[in-house]
């Protein structure tokens, strides 16, 4: 019997959580961490989420870091010293199932693993690893990440901070903003001017001269620790610094990693709207039916729908891309630019199925709503992130 006239196999029936069949990429691995890390953030995370963003804070965070380290979920792509060895995809399943929760789960995660853990992975001494590491991957020490300054976000090239050598030892002075879980880390990266260029420190947060204050007032990513850094001439010994890097393409090495993760994460963020305006479609009445039986109902939600799951086909492409060591980061800036654009507005879009409700904590929607601000414009606004794209595709810079 030839292909064409065998019988059709039978058709899987149609999945509205998974309608492209895209589980079906994955392996038995794969589907295990994704099913830890969402039944973790399930029972640990979504009963108190809406009561912490309410209030404005992250109760117990470095418990909660000891449970992620438990996990696996600390700088879990990362080989040795504790680490997971995970692959990039499942790397990226954790962020989607802890952005799903809430971004500021993810930011904890990302923080820690993408650039604190990363860039001592990859650039430090193996003193260094060996120091911070293992007590990182367990959860036991924070780890944060000082780049971004009060006056230089997106030219990270200008900063003001500065290292100086005094004798054999280092004095480093300046000011780093919006710091993610910069007030509970146990060492900061923090990356400095110096005479032979940009260079990373591993800063234990109790050296004197160095104090976190947390930065209050904030209506997005309100669970979850954000600080400012303050360095007033803190010496560190000359073992201190990161020896491996010289530059900015020490620190931008570091953001792209973190940035993969956000490509994963801001589909987490979209899907848990989607699925409270598609719940809320079933079950809201209106005119005698439900919403989700009007024409103008299910137009959004298929929209939703389509660039929902594009999102996450592209986070596993350029997952797949990274395993390989084949992933630029102009495919990062891409995925990053899409997938967060398209994340609000699915929010947002769901926030009109939800109508007055949709503004109420009862829901997640305006809760990632207002996160995905945030997640908007750190670690490369989308201006920045059309800039890379723009310069790829042109040959010319349009930065400066």
């Amino acid at each position: 019997m030839s292909a064409s006239s065998k019988p059709p196999a039978k058709l899987p029936p149609f999945d509205p959580g998974d309608p492209l069949g895209l589980d079906d990429l994955l392996g038995p691995e794969d589907l295990a961490v994704r099913d830890t890390v969402r039944s973790w953030a399930a029972g640990r995370v979504l009963p108190h989420i809406a009561d912490w963003y309410e209030r404005g804070e992250l109760p117990g965070v470095r418990e909660l870091a000891r449970e992620l380290g438990s996990i696996g979920a600390l700088g879990m792509s990362l080989e040795g010293y504790g680490c997971a060895g995970a692959s990039a995809v499942q790397y990226g399943l954790a962020c989607l199932e802890l952005e799903a929760a809430d971004s500021g789960i993810r930011s904890l995660v990302s923080v820690q693993g993408s650039l604190a853990m990363y860039a001592i992975h990859r650039f430090g001494s193996e003193e260094q690893k060996r120091r911070w590491l293992p007590s990182m991957a367990s959860g036991e020490v924070i780890g944060c990440f000082g780049l971004t300054e009060p006056d230089h976000g997106s030219d990270p090239a200008g900063m003001r901070t500065h290292a100086k050598r005094d004798g054999t030892d280092w004095v480093l002075s300046g000011r780093k903003m919006w710091i993610t879980n910069g007030s509970v880390a146990g060492v900061a990266v923090v990356w400095a001017r110096t005479d032979e260029g940009i260079r990373g420190f591993a800063v234990p947060t109790d050296s004197p001269g160095f104090a976190a204050p947390e930065i209050k007032h904030k209506w997005s990513l309100r669970a979850s620790v954000t600080s400012e850094l303050v360095l007033d001439d803190v010496r560190l010994p000359a073992d201190a610094v990161l020896p491996e890097v010289t530059g900015l393409k020490g620190p931008l090495s570091c953001l792209s990693h973190a940035r993969y993760g956000i490509v994963w994460g801001a589909m987490g963020a979209a899907r848990a709207s989607f699925e409270a305006a598609l719940d809320y479609a079933r079950t809201r009445e209106q005119f005698g039916r439900p919403i989700g039986g009007f024409q103008l109902t299910q137009a959004k939600l298929a929209d939703m729908a389509v660039e929902l799951h594009k999102g996450v086909l592209l986070a596993h492409h350029l997952g797949r891309r990274m395993d390989a060591g084949r992933l630029r980061p102009e495919q990062v800036s891409f995925g990053k630019l899409n997938n967060v654009r398209e994340a609000i507005e699915i929010c947002r879009t769901s926030r009109t199925i939800l109508g007055a409700n949709g503004i109420s904590l009862e829901y997640p929607v305006m809760r990632h709503a207002t996160n995905l601000e945030s997640v908007l414009t750190y670690e490369g606004t989308v201006e920045m992130h059309q800039l890379v794209l723009g310069k790829a595709l042109t040959g010319l810079d349009a930065f400066r």
